[in-house]
């Protein structure tokens, strides 16, 4: 490493989102969700996180989180585009 420190919590939200992207596209590989449900299940969980409360602190985390998910929707990374 480059002497970049990165916390446990880091380390677990990058495990969390390999998996669950890992998942959506196994389910869509194996028919069991479209590709527009995979898309519904990615806005609705970028809109939970635009719409919760909390301190400022808290505010501006659930902001970059849906902004992260909105940048997974638009780059297409969690369906196989053919």
């Amino acid at each position: 490493m480059t002497g970049i420190k990165i916390d446990h919590n880091t380390h677990s939200g990058i495990a969390a989102l390999s998996i669950c992207e890992a998942l959506l596209l196994a389910l869509n590989d194996a028919h069991i969700l479209p590709e527009h449900e995979i898309m519904g299940i990615l806005e609705d969980a970028a809109a939970a996180h635009e719409n919760e409360g909390g301190s400022y602190a808290e505010i501006e985390s659930h902001k970059a989180v849906a902004a992260l998910i909105k940048r997974i929707i638009s780059s297409g990374n969690s369906v196989r585009r053919t």
